[in-house]
């Protein structure tokens, strides 16, 4: 994965008021890694409360967190996600508009015209100066790939204007894949770390994901510019079921599969040899759907059942920023390496 910093803004070490941790912060990420890991053989002992943290982390809509995830939180301001706008033919929508997978699903149904933009880059500054404001004394923004979007651009030029040093980074992937090293960097500042260890616990939980898709249509992905037409793997569109994947920050084919049923138990397939590889106690994953709940929900339950000791899949819907490419009926599962916090000592400085 590709780290890029922005040039860090003016002003220095940021706001003079301290951010308090509250007391369930602890609590708060053990009840997290306590799903996602197995239980110690014995009780941990209780440890005293992390020192305050002082990075704050800004995302974009495109990493798909779950939102109890988000409101749970023990900290406000910590985390900061931007809405990446979707446009259905001239009307521009908020992704965090509630009736907005209404309108994608109708526009989609009916052929109209679904896009996406990149947030501004005032999106961005107006984040960076809350979290100064807040008291935070750095940022870490992660965003997903630039092969897919302007988003980290903008996080950019939105950074000149922080009063705060802000590290802007590609994610190099996006979906709960980003979500996973944007999960990492929060858990690695509710501890009281600095940004060297934020960011080397991000980009440790990047590289330990992978993504599986599935498609019923290409067509979306091809409007959007996602796909070539021009590829030779493609060959038409209603011939094909492909399985897609994120390799370097790009959309790839994994498998063409000539019906949606055998697609569907393909993508299981793949998803289960990587959990396995792993060894389901060491694995997480995330589950995305749009159009189908119930589809995905079925789909986690059999990958539960084929792997036991792996803790429950998060099913969390696409957000629209992703659907508008993706789809109606797509199915995304996201394998990762459990989320353990950082052992290291809070940083100095």
């Amino acid at each position: 994965m590709n780290e890029q910093d922005a040039a860090p803004g003016k002003g220095g070490a940021g706001g003079a008021d301290a951010v308090p941790v509250k007391a369930g912060a602890r609590t708060w990420l053990r009840q997290r890694v306590g799903r996602m890991r197995p239980k110690p053989a014995q009780p941990e002992p209780e440890m005293s409360a992390p020192p305050r943290p002082r990075i704050a982390v800004v995302t974009d809509s495109a990493a798909a967190l779950p939102p109890e995830w988000v409101a749970g939180i023990p900290v406000p301001g910590l985390l900061t996600v931007v809405p990446i706008p979707v446009i259905i033919a001239d009307n521009v929508y908020s992704d965090d508009d509630e009736e907005l997978e209404t309108h994608i699903s109708l526009a989609l149904a009916s052929g109209k015209p679904v896009k996406t933009s990149r947030p501004s880059p005032g999106q961005f500054e107006r984040a960076y100066k809350l979290a100064a404001a807040a008291g935070f004394e750095e940022i870490v923004s992660l965003h997903l790939s630039t092969k897919l979007s302007g988003t980290l651009e903008a996080a950019m030029l939105g950074a000149e204007r922080s009063p705060i040093p802000v590290h802007v980074l590609n994610s190099g992937t996006v979906g709960m894949a980003q979500g996973t090293g944007v999960q990492a960097a929060v858990a690695a500042s509710l501890l009281g770390h600095g940004v060297p260890v934020v960011v080397q616990s991000c980009n440790r939980a990047l590289e330990a994901t992978n993504t599986y898709f599935y498609v019923p249509s290409l067509e979306q992905l091809r409007r959007g510019g996602r796909i070539s037409m021009a590829s030779s793997w493609l060959g038409t569109v209603l011939d094909i079921k492909p399985l897609l994947g994120i390799r370097d920050g790009a959309i790839v084919p994994l498998e063409k599969v000539r019906s949606a049923a055998k697609a569907v138990a393909r993508l299981q397939e793949l998803a289960a040899a990587d959990i396995n590889g792993r060894g389901p106690d060491a694995a997480q994953i995330s589950i995305h759907h749009f159009g189908n709940e119930a589809q995905a929900l079925a789909l986690g339950e059999s990958l539960e059942a084929g792997s036991p000791g792996l803790a429950a899949a998060a099913l969390t819907r696409l957000p629209a920023v992703l659907a508008a490419h993706a789809g109606l009926g797509v199915l995304v599962v996201v394998v990762a390496d459990a989320l353990i916090p950082p052992q290291e000592e809070p940083d100095a400085g």
